[in-house]
């Protein structure tokens, strides 16, 4: 018998920095980490409910709270995170329950990188 290989799913994110400077620069350092901290409590909390969606097989809401994250991710410059939120809810709004399972599963990848990404450019201070 062949052994079985595991694969690690590692994927980069992209943050569009300038994105998030522009929202540094217009509302001020204090504000705007209050904001993107708002942001990516919202997000964490959508990215949870697209993942219980899911598990009801209930498309119509992943649909829409994929879609949700969408703008939200954009506004802090969240390039990938906004993309694959899109693919989950047009797979979703197909109703192609192993595309919407496979883009689902990527959207907690690339949610859990994204969020850990902007926490360190925070500490970084933007």
């Amino acid at each position: 018998m062949q052994p079985v290989s595991a694969i690690e799913l590692r994927e980069t994110v992209s943050i569009d920095q300038d994105r998030l400077a522009d929202l540094y620069a217009r509302l001020g350092p204090v504000e705007a980490e209050g904001v993107v901290c708002r942001i990516l409590e919202d997000l964490a909390v959508l990215i949870c409910r697209v993942e219980a969606d899911l598990r009801e097989g209930a498309f119509d809401s992943v649909c829409l709270n994929a879609g949700t994250l969408v703008p939200i991710a954009g506004d802090i410059g969240l390039a990938t995170l906004s993309r694959v939120a899109a693919d989950a809810a047009q797979a979703a709004r197909r109703r192609d329950l192993a595309a919407t399972a496979a883009t689902v599963a990527r959207l907690s990848r690339i949610g859990d990188r994204s969020l850990v990404a902007i926490w360190d450019l925070q500490d970084r201070s933007v």
